[in-house]
């Protein structure tokens, strides 16, 4: 599994950073999912996930991925 990290835009609170759990968690292949609203990030693990994918699911959330950084391949 690769480990990505997103920058997601918005995010102000708890509950945000539990929507956007819930919608990360949601895609096949997506492993753990930590998302951190102060830093305004979210690192998950994937397998076989695309960028277009996580960020569609961040934007079902209602927020906006603005940068993708693979941690480890």
């Amino acid at each position: 599994m690769a480990k990505i990290e997103i920058q997601i835009e918005g995010m102000t609170c708890g509950h945000c950073a539990m929507s956007i759990t819930k919608e990360l968690s949601g895609l096949q292949g997506v492993g753990n999912v930590q998302v951190d609203h102060a830093a305004g990030k979210a690192t998950v693990e994937v397998d076989g996930v695309s960028n277009d994918q996580l960020s569609e699911a961040v934007s079902e959330a209602g927020y906006k991925a603005t940068g993708f950084a693979t941690l480890n391949a």
